[in-house]
């Protein structure tokens, strides 16, 4: 029988899971980890999940509409899922993107149809970067504020619309639980909106409420600063610990996690360079910070012998413009 799909939406999800040998070897580790591959999604990233979610959900509610422009704010991922799914289905798209963020992430969207704007060309987010710093939560914000009076839009808005969360829990979690036989002692995902987190944390403890849930975030020393005005930032992650209660996502279920690591940046590139080598997988900056903070779990002896699941966000390809792949 034939096996011909019909939408591109129809290739989102159920992504590999791969036992990393060959790092796992290099450091020694005492317990196993295990890689939740979401490179292998349409777009190379896993949010591509929630970008079909949250338009099909939208779509279901009447809130987005033929003829109407999907907007978001974003580091680029969401940003590349949202213009594909967009131009699969037809709809006009815009993204507020982060400057900083790999030249590879400008030129995706673009590919499909996608305008950008960068956020030092919004004058609200500008005034709110002066005031409040680089928070991505301020920053939702101030565009809500810029954007005020447009008609025909529809804000996807990841940090706070549900359907993120949702679809983790219904997907994500699911799909790492069966392929695991249920044999999952701990999970470890980097922290930007939060809905990856939650979703699947919210799920294993569903399931087991032993297992165990961590969280990452980037040191303080990994942002951009006057005295570090060309340190390179992990994309896509965010603070949610030490922080003010205002700049956490909405769509973060604190409740779910058990601990959380802090990562700074040349940790994250040290992981991810040394996976390449050792296991021939190519992943980005977020992927190397969720990978340091499982390796830091599992030397520890509670974990000798255990299953670490760690979620991998991207693939490397959008990062081959940073010093992630050139350092050496």
């Amino acid at each position: 029988m034939a096996n011909i799909h019909q939408s591109i939406a129809e290739l989102v999800g159920k992504t590999p899971l791969l036992q990393l040998n060959g790092y796992s070897k290099a450091k020694n580790l005492k317990a196993n980890i295990i890689a939740k591959l979401e490179y292998f999604n349409p777009n190379q990233s896993v949010k591509d999940r929630i970008a079909l979610a949250m338009v099909e959900t939208a779509e279901k509610e009447g809130k987005l509409k033929k003829g109407d422009t999907i907007i978001e704010l974003t580091s680029g991922n969401t940003g590349v899922g949202l213009a594909a799914i967009a131009a699969a289905k037809g709809y006009p798209f815009r993204v507020y993107i982060q400057d900083q963020v790999s030249k590879e992430r400008f030129q995706v969207i673009h590919a499909f149809g996608g305008k950008t704007v960068k956020l030092s060309e919004v004058p609200e987010i500008v005034e709110s970067f002066e005031k409040n710093g680089p928070d991505f939560i301020e920053c939702v914000k101030a565009l809500e504020r810029h954007v005020a009076g447009e008609k025909n839009l529809w804000f996807a808005d990841q940090t706070r619309n549900p359907a993120n969360p949702n679809v983790h829990f219904h997907t994500t979690g699911p799909e790492i639980w069966n392929d695991i036989d249920g044999k999952v002692d701990a999970f470890v995902a980097c922290v930007g909106t939060g809905g990856t987190l939650s979703g699947v944390g919210n799920f294993l403890k569903s399931k087991n409420p032993n297992v165990k849930i961590f969280g990452v975030q980037p040191t303080e020393d990994s942002f951009q600063s006057a005295e570090r005005p060309d340190q390179e930032e992990i994309t896509g992650v965010h603070p949610f610990e030490n922080t003010k209660e205002e700049y956490i996502p909405a769509n973060l279920d604190r409740k779910v996690y058990d601990g959380y690591f802090e990562v700074h940046t040349d940790q994250a590139y040290e992981a991810a360079r040394l996976l390449a080598k050792k296991d021939g997988v190519l992943v980005g900056a977020s992927s190397g910070a969720a990978l340091y903070a499982a390796t830091q779990l599992a030397q520890r002896e509670e974990f000798k012998g255990k299953n670490i699941v760690v979620l991998l966000p991207d693939t490397g390809l959008r990062y081959l413009s940073t010093h992630l792949f050139q350092a050496e």
